[in-house]
């Protein structure tokens, strides 16, 4: 897909919301993994995956709850690892998934204005 980031881009190094402007290259990566969330089925992929017993799931734990075929399932899975928000790992012939917590971290953070990541950390 293009305009989503791959797991090899680093995130911006300063927020939107810093009161700075933000890079033109640090926007568009930014932009390609937000892409990448917005969208109902990859917003329900990292909820289904994150409250998996384990933590991890593989396609053929998602396509039910989620009304999906596997192609489509794994389409959404893919978008979501080349953007870094995802691992993948293969184990025989499944291959199993599992949230990135410091991509989604990041992201949390730069999307947090200064003062209210000031106030959370004083806590």
């Amino acid at each position: 897909m293009e305009g989503v980031g791959t797991a090899k881009s680093t995130m911006p190094a300063i927020s939107p919301l810093a009161g700075e402007p933000i890079e033109r290259a640090d926007a568009e990566r930014l932009a390609g993994v937000l892409k990448a969330i917005a969208d109902p089925a990859r917003l329900r992929l990292l909820s289904l995956i994150q409250s998996a017993p384990e933590g991890e799931a593989s396609v053929s734990d998602l396509t039910a709850p989620l009304g999906l075929s596997q192609p489509t399932v794994s389409h959404h899975l893919r978008i979501l690892t080349e953007a870094g928000l995802l691992e993948r790992e293969k184990r025989g012939v499944w291959a199993y998934y599992r949230l990135v917590p410091s991509t989604i971290a990041t992201i949390a953070d730069l999307l947090t204005p200064p003062r209210k990541r000031a106030t959370k950390r004083a806590r």
